[in-house]
């Protein structure tokens, strides 16, 4: 464990400090840690984005495009700001011969802002499944378990009465594709299968509070019949549903009592709406259904046009084809 984690650091020491950093992605599942092709994936939080992109520049200008190190540190985060969703992506960065790396800049506020309110839903939905934390000076990690709750919560609205542990992570890791434009040609189709049985031990470790919370609670009742996950039944009445909808983050619960009063758009007074009216489960389900799947669907797509800006055309294209060839051996 200690030699993966001084492997993982190993970016921290050519990058400029950061307060908070985690490695992510299909490059750490147990099937492909052995591939020295698989680029890992990291996140990297940082108070000031243009002062840390202008260090950055000065040490590894060659791993920006050179028309963003062109135009500098102002205009990478306001590309990322204003086109993006506050994430600057330099993809294909050669650590050494045998390994490639993909890191992405967020400020540490628009970090805590999306996993505590779903703002985007793209840091919050990554970190929704296991990443492996390597550097967390503002406790991130406790942040996080709000975010983690309300995954639980909103998961458990689109599962039925029965359901294995398998079920629910698979659910919880379904949850930032929904709405993803990548998704339709870009993704592997068995993704969310790969990262929950990669990863089942970590998905327990992470949701055990939560479920043992809501079994305390009498919605849930979880039984072991001798295998590795456990078999769960949940309270579907309308009172167990409200409780799950209380937990969603507001700017959520605010969409879904706007859709429910049959209006999409805020008042005129631009006061959110902060009673959800259910009348039933099902209506709870397909509510929180579309309110994730257009917000996935609006910030995939702000990222995917900010990454291809910010990682420029040969790269993109790069970036692409590899994607794609992902997605086509999937299907085959």
């Amino acid at each position: 464990m200690e030699n993966k984690h001084v492997a993982l650091s190993a970016p921290l020491q050519l990058l400029p400090p950061v307060d908070f950093c985690c490695a992510y992605g299909s490059a750490l599942l147990p099937c492909n840690q052995n591939k020295a092709t698989t680029m890992v994936d990291y996140i990297l939080g940082v108070s000031d984005p243009v002062q840390w992109h202008s260090e950055n520049l000065e040490k590894n200008r060659d791993h920006y495009a050179s028309w963003m190190a062109y135009l500098g540190p102002k205009m990478i985060t306001k590309v990322a700001d204003g086109i993006g969703v506050g994430v600057h992506f330099n993809p294909f960065v050669a650590l050494n011969e045998e390994r490639m790396i993909k890191y992405g800049v967020v400020r540490m506020h628009d970090l805590v802002q999306d996993l505590l309110n779903w703002e985007s839903f793209y840091l919050s939905g990554r970190l929704q499944k296991p990443v492996y934390v390597l550097a967390d000076n503002l406790d991130i990690g406790n942040i996080n378990s709000v975010n983690l709750k309300a995954a639980t919560s909103a998961a458990l609205l689109l599962l039925p009465p029965e359901f294995t542990e398998g079920d629910l992570y698979a659910k919880i890791c379904a949850l930032s594709y929904m709405g993803d434009l990548r998704m339709l040609f870009a993704e592997d189709r068995n993704k969310v299968k790969k990262i929950v049985q990669g990863s089942f031990g970590s998905f327990q470790a992470m949701y055990k509070p939560f479920l043992d919370e809501f079994a305390a609670k009498g919605l849930l009742k979880i039984s072991l019949s001798g295998g590795y996950q456990a078999a769960i039944k949940q309270d579907c009445s309308l009172s167990a549903s409200r409780s799950l909808v209380s937990t969603l983050p507001q700017r959520i619960r605010s969409q879904m009592g706007m859709k429910l009063q049959g209006n999409d758009k805020p008042g005129n007074s631009g006061q959110m709406v902060h009673n959800v009216a259910l009348t039933s489960r099902e209506e709870a389900a397909k509510c929180i259904q579309k309110v994730v799947r257009r917000l996935v669907m609006v910030s995939s797509a702000r990222q995917a046009v900010s990454g291809v800006l910010a990682a420029g055309g040969v790269n993109a294209c790069r970036y692409l084809v590899n994607k794609m060839s992902k997605a086509w051996k999937s299907h085959i």
